[in-house]
């Protein structure tokens, strides 16, 4: 074969199984069924919650990001593309009616008074906030809370967009905790004897399951490491895949990318943690989703693809980076770290492989198909390229 090959040898797929055209719509009605997601499948919308007890007095903080408010409110009046303070001020008394409505706490089964809420502007680093501070009286709760059961019911932003999620800090003096809140989930309850090492190993079991379901970028990512998994190369005639004829070659090779993926993760997640490494999460955010682009192309390549596992393992340290930002969004509880990362990092890995007994028997049913290696693996390859650019310039800033 000459160094340079036939334009036919570069596509991984023989070209008589289906027309250009057939291909062409399948590919338009991919993109169709994903870019009517696209109202859901953006980077994470989050708002942060704090209990905490300075100078004996307990305070509930929660963070929203205005972005989020000017599509309730439509804070943005000049329409110049920017919500300014003042613009959120003049606002201020809906805003305080629709926090008082949305989030609600209680201790030991009695219903605490919020009071008045302080409105201010601060900074995360994905833009601007409004902060709303309370300083709620509970009159089931006892001065140091340590026998107290908190209840802190959180229902914001979720009817509007259910992939939001609240991250809520408990940070008291004698114990640390922290819970995530999602529309299947608005409601939390915190007691000091959460902070036991065990349960704190549990909890976090739970979050890294949930972090890795609702992070619709990694899970793209995981898929498209994985389309190819059920074929093989063939160079006959034509350079194309075709069908894989036995299972073992192809567990190990799934194995092989889940195992190099949670290496990977692993490494960046401990040493971020640790405070080893702390990039940028604005160069982390546009870094993960540009690997979906990089997996996805990867699939087009035939046999110039780079081995799939080097490629898990190389974009894993990224996206060990992005699992470290919700941790520490989260809050670690310090009395129980190792715990907490332990727990984190067993959850993360329990979600993909649900994900991947779900994916692999369907896969490994439908790969001698013309749909699996058409419509599926090339046209949803083509499909992933153009998803993970356009998670790339939103996270770059360019797209609004």
């Amino acid at each position: 074969m000459s160094a340079r090959w036939p334009l036919t040898a570069r596509w991984p797929f023989r070209s008589r199984l289906l027309s250009w055209h057939q291909v062409a719509l399948a590919c338009v009605a991919l993109v169709s069924l994903l870019f009517g997601s696209l109202a859901w499948a953006h980077s994470s919308s989050n708002s942060y919650l704090t209990l905490s007890m300075p100078s004996q007095q307990l305070t509930l903080r929660a963070d929203l990001h205005v972005r989020d408010l000017d599509l309730l409110f439509d804070l943005d009046r000049d329409r110049d593309g920017q919500v300014t303070w003042a613009e959120t001020q003049a606002r201020s008394a809906e805003l305080s009616a629709w926090l008082a409505q949305g989030i609600s706490l209680g201790a030991s089964g009695q219903r605490c008074t919020l009071g008045p809420v302080d409105l201010k502007a601060s900074q995360h680093a994905d833009g601007t906030y409004l902060s709303a501070l309370w300083t709620p009286l509970c009159p089931g709760a006892s001065s140091s809370l340590d026998d107290t059961r908190l209840t802190l019911r959180y229902d914001l932003i979720f009817s509007q967009d259910n992939l939001h999620r609240g991250l809520l800090k408990v940070d008291f003096s004698r114990y640390q905790s922290s819970a995530l809140l999602s529309p299947e989930r608005p409601e939390v309850e915190i007691s000091a004897s959460d902070s036991h090492p065990w349960r704190v190993f549990g909890r976090y079991v739970v979050e890294g399951v949930w972090h890795i379901w609702i992070g619709i970028d990694h899970i793209v990512f995981l898929l498209s490491l994985l389309l190819l998994a059920p074929l093989q190369p063939s160079r006959q005639r034509v350079v194309h895949w075709q069908a894989a004829p036995q299972a073992r070659p192809v567990v190990l090779d799934v194995l092989a990318v889940v195992t190099a993926f949670t290496v990977a993760h692993s490494i960046t997640l401990g040493l971020t943690i640790t405070g080893w490494l702390t990039p940028p999460a604005d160069l982390v955010e546009p870094a993960i989703a540009l690997s979906v682009v990089l997996a996805a192309l990867n699939n087009l390549l035939g046999f110039s693809a780079v081995k799939r596992w080097r490629l898990a393992f190389l974009f894993g340290l990224v996206h060990g980076f992005g699992f470290a930002s919700v941790l520490l969004d989260l809050g670690l509880p310090a009395s129980a770290l190792v715990a907490a990362l332990g727990g984190f990092n067993l959850g993360v890995e329990l979600g993909q492989l649900a994900i991947v007994a779900v994916f692999f028997p369907l896969a490994w049913i439908l790969r001698q198909t013309r749909f699996y290696r058409w419509v599926l693996v090339s046209g949803g390859s083509m499909v992933i390229v153009v998803l993970g650019l356009f998670w790339t310039l939103q996270r770059l800033g360019w797209l609004g």
